[in-house]
């Protein structure tokens, strides 16, 4: 007898979503779980996962949408477990690295974000989880170093190539984003896993099964919901539901301002927070390089700057 075979890790480009190998529930009926407050209007609760390339792909649109409307909200990062392990998925139709190399070349040409699926071929990846665990971890040490952290190994996997579940790529992530390293590895060992599988249980009770999932959530727990990657005026548009009357901060002008609060930049998000148009953007950044300001980090499908001034 034939048996039902499920699809691993299944990124699709079209609806912007990466999603897990679990039975569908009812999502938009599964949203009534309890939600702490931010100290902001309003609290972006937002599921994803190291590897996920669909969220790379919108790491443009945060951080504009952070330029110009952070004054009000913040956002709560929770890992969403996309790839548990190869081993535990059988049958001929289950993705393997090979096809997720072919699959983040192919994201990265469209979402114009810098990818190299070559280390899927090199050196890939078992499981999404040690890296997901490792930020709990780095969460401990407080919202701005962890989002340093977070920012650190997506840039290692999907850019640079390394394997982020080995515990050296975890520690360099780790000593970039200022973290202590000795506390960083007792929270890995002791406490980050529990923490974890809170986050996986919060995601299961919300319904969540695909990433990047963003709920916009405000004080009264009025709540909209972005699912999968959009363009910026959805991530705009959801905020503004919430908060009618936030002033949008000015663009800054086209100077070295853009690079301040960045330790790195992408071709495309100095696109999108400039309002230019990727080649402009690209022959500006290489004025940068020439001047010393950034160095240039080439991937499969395109460029990620990092800031040295």
């Amino acid at each position: 007898m034939e048996t039902r075979k499920e699809i691993l890790m299944n990124c699709d480009m079209e609806t912007g979503m990466c999603e897990i190998a679990e039975p569908r529930p009812d999502f938009e009926n599964v949203t009534n779980a309890e939600i702490p407050l931010s100290g902001k209007p309003v609290r972006l609760l937002y599921f994803t996962d190291p590897i996920c390339s669909s969220c790379w792909g919108i790491e443009p649109q945060l951080r504009k949408l952070k330029q110009e409307y952070g004054d009000y909200f913040s956002i709560d990062y929770r890992m969403g477990g996309l790839l548990k392990s190869w081993g535990e998925y059988g049958g001929s139709d289950v993705s393997g690295p090979e096809s997720v190399a072919q699959h983040w070349d192919e994201a990265g040409e469209h979402y114009e974000m810098p990818i190299n699926g070559d280390v899927w071929k090199e050196d890939p990846l078992n499981s999404s989880y040690p890296p997901s665990i490792a930020f709990k971890a780095a969460q401990l040490q407080g919202k701005e170093k962890s989002e340093r952290f977070l920012r650190r190994i997506k840039e290692m996997v999907l850019v640079e190539k390394k394997n982020i579940t080995k515990w050296e790529n975890l520690v360099q992530a780790a000593d970039y984003a200022e973290l202590d390293l000795v506390k960083f590895k007792d929270d890995f060992e002791n406490k980050a896993e529990a923490l974890f599988q809170e986050d996986l249980a919060l995601r299961s009770e919300l319904g969540v099964r695909g990433f990047p999932t963003i709920f916009f959530i405000d004080e009264e727990d009025n709540r909209f919901k972005v699912y999968g990657s959009k363009p910026y005026e959805v991530y705009e548009q959801a905020l503004l539901k919430l908060v009618s009357d936030a002033k949008k901060r000015e663009v800054p002008a086209l100077t070295d301002v853009v690079l301040q609060g960045y330790g790195s930049i992408t071709t495309r998000e100095f696109s999108v927070l400039n309002n230019k148009s990727v080649a402009e953007s690209e022959s500006i950044l290489q004025l940068f390089a020439e001047q010393g300001k950034v160095k240039e980090v080439i991937a499969n499908t395109g460029s990620l700057w990092k800031v040295t001034i």
